[in-house]
């Protein structure tokens, strides 16, 4: 018992090293998944390598591929519905989709392990405006294994319009962290000026200050009587 116990702990081990420090989610064999800290890591011009080709159809049943986004910048996000770091980075991942439409860049999300109902439910539910493709056995994933752990989820990886591997966070992605990567991208191949994009946060702040003032505003006085008589 004390040596099995010890395998265990030795194969776990050897599991977060795979991801660089980042906890294990353990279940059966099929649903155990990399659960990463959000590290990023950004590679120079001459460290990027080519991205493997890949294709496949979106929950919405159309044909996606690499190919589709050459001379543009790609953000792909692997997910899945029942993944909680998931949900928590998808607001983050709307508005950089949202406010870098413009600037060259596009995002593409990959449903893995998952039931396609309970995927759809989820991309209605949170009003994701890009595509994803439904790959519920991960060969997406598998096919970038030699940059990212191909059961790391959320995973994110930012292709340049070369179709080269710029950029890989392993776990959920802030705000600031996916902007800095993309900018350096859309700053690189001269798509404009990142700084002047429309920002989703200050838009929805004026719309709350807007409902506010509305909500306070002072009616106008109805005349008093003697005023009408007068």
């Amino acid at each position: 018992m004390t040596r099995l116990a010890v395998a265990t702990v030795a194969a776990v081990l050897a599991l977060t090293g795979c991801a660089g420090g980042n906890e294990i989610e353990t279940g059966g064999e099929d649903d155990r998944f990399i659960s990463g800290d959000g590290s990023a890591t950004a590679f120079s011009t001459d460290e990027r390598v080519e991205a493997p080709d890949f294709s496949g159809t979106t929950l919405d049943g159309d044909e996606l591929s690499l190919a589709d986004y050459e001379g543009r910048i790609l953000v792909l996000n692997v997910w899945a519905s029942w993944c909680g770091p998931c949900r928590t980075e998808q607001p983050v991942l709307d508005e950089v989709n949202t406010e870098y439409a413009d600037l060259g860049v596009d995002f593409l999300g990959v449903n893995i392990k998952d039931d396609d109902t309970a995927a759809r439910a989820y991309l209605d539910n949170k009003s994701v405006e890009y595509p994803s493709l439904y790959d519920q056995p991960g060969e997406v994933p598998q096919a970038f294994r030699g940059t990212v752990p191909p059961r790391a989820i959320p995973s994110t990886l930012v292709i340049d319009p070369d179709g080269r591997i710029a950029a890989r966070v392993i776990g959920p992605t802030t705000y600031g962290q996916l902007t800095g990567l993309v900018n350096t991208l859309v700053v690189e191949y001269d798509f404009g000026d990142p700084e002047e994009r429309p920002r989703v946060a200050e838009q929805e702040a004026r719309e709350r200050e807007d409902e506010g003032a509305g909500d306070t505003a002072t009616p106008s006085a109805s005349p008093s009587p003697e005023e009408d008589d007068a």
